[in-house]
């Protein structure tokens, strides 16, 4: 499948060089939106045109939006709408609305992606089922696991839901040279990530610049791609800057309740500039399977998936945690330009060192053969140049691992 190109190729060389599947494109996402809430309505066509998702992938609902939750059967009613309405080739879904976030014990992401089923929540302080989609390899969740992961177009304006779409689109293919911060709090409750820093530090070593500290906030960092901490509300967002496509969350058993919470309202963190963030809708107790685990989320967002793809992978127990952000901003997928006549240039970022193979064939159904040797692909980001004549040469297979 091709990624993007530059807008300097033809159309010819656009066909003849092919890249991986890295994450999810616009014809991969389905929007929802709700007509009756006039926002949604704005955010649903904002984001269509935002993107270029296809007309046929815009389902249409009607249902009264003042209120934080929806009951088990309303839900099933109009997920049995969105199921009809559902191009069969869609992975995922964006929810272009703020409220509800709820369905009875489940978030209404999670709610969407595996079907209401209580087995997925818990009100008594326990374990709850695990997801498929957990740190899986697969990029066609709806294909193998019957799964379409949901994120929410969430705000409680129609300007700052603006602003996090046009973060999303300025994060593609940016390779952003961030920091990741890793907080370890006071807050013994809610601090129980921590015990993984060390393990994710000694993961991603050469791949992000990484901080753990000691610390329950930290104010006046303007390079900020990761923000990972456990505390009930998180002072200083004001000072902060987050690059285009960062991620951040934090801990704690109400930041899911988007618009009525008691705590801090994971929307501070959109507000603040992160691209995506996450929080439970219900008391999830203090297992740390309920929450994004910081280093799978990074580790599949190197890879080059999607804000949707990564979040949702990160989390080993989702039913009671809703998703929030733009779902196609993929800082880190390749990207391949023409750099001059015959010459291109190839970025690739990667959590793991490996090797590209550039194949070739005369005609686009193959055989495809070894057509240089093969280069080493190196942690973090790789510049690769390599000729091609879109003219003369046929056609180029680009593969690493």
């Amino acid at each position: 499948m091709l990624i993007q190109f530059s807008a300097a190729f033809s159309a010819e060389a656009q066909t003849r060089i092919s890249l991986p599947h890295t994450g999810f494109m616009p014809e991969d996402i389905a929007v929802i939106v709700n007509d009756d809430d006039p926002l949604s309505r704005q955010i649903g066509s904002y984001y269509q045109k935002a993107r270029r998702i296809p007309e046929s992938n815009m389902i249409h609902l009607r249902f009264s939006s003042e209120r934080s939750a929806m009951t088990p059967k309303e839900f099933q009613q109009l997920k049995a709408t969105i199921d009809q309405l559902t191009p069969g080739h869609v992975q995922a879904y964006a929810v272009a609305w703020t409220s509800p976030y709820r369905v009875g014990c489940m978030s209404l992401t999670s709610a969407l992606a595996l079907g209401f089923d209580k087995k997925y929540c818990s009100t008594e302080c326990a374990p709850t089922a695990l997801s498929p989609y957990f740190n899986a390899q697969s990029q066609y969740p709806a294909t193998d696991y019957k799964l379409r992961p949901a994120m929410m177009l969430a705000g409680i304006s129609f300007e700052h839901v603006k602003a996090l779409i046009d973060r999303g689109i300025a994060s593609d293919h940016s390779f952003p040279n961030g920091q990741a911060y890793l907080l370890s709090t006071s807050d013994k409750t809610r601090n129980n990530r921590a015990m993984s820093y060390a393990q994710t530090a000694k993961d991603l070593a050469g791949v992000f610049s990484l901080q753990i500290l000691e610390n329950n906030f930290i104010s006046d960092h303007q390079d900020i791609l990761f923000y990972f901490t456990g505390l009930v509300a998180v002072p200083m967002l004001e000072t902060l800057g987050f690059l285009p496509g960062a991620l951040a969350d934090h801990l704690t058993s109400a930041g899911g309740m988007l618009t009525d919470s008691s705590q801090m309202s994971s929307l501070r963190w959109l507000e603040a500039g992160a691209t995506a963030s996450y929080g439970t809708v219900v008391e999830p107790c203090s297992y740390p399977q309920k929450f994004p685990s910081p280093a799978v989320a990074m580790f599949h967002y190197a890879l080059g998936a999607t804000a949707i793809e990564a979040y949702w992978k990160s989390v080993a127990w989702p039913g009671q945690g809703v998703f929030i952000g733009e779902p196609l901003a993929k800082p880190f997928a390749p990207l391949l330009r023409k750099i001059s006549p015959g010459r291109y240039e190839l970025t690739i970022f990667s959590p793991r060192a490996g090797r590209l193979k550039i194949e070739k064939s005369l005609s686009a159904a193959g055989p495809f053969k070894l057509h240089s040797r093969q280069q080493s692909i190196r942690q973090g980001k790789n510049l690769i140049h390599f000729r091609f004549n879109e003219k003369t040469n046929g056609y180029l297979k680009l593969q690493w691992n």
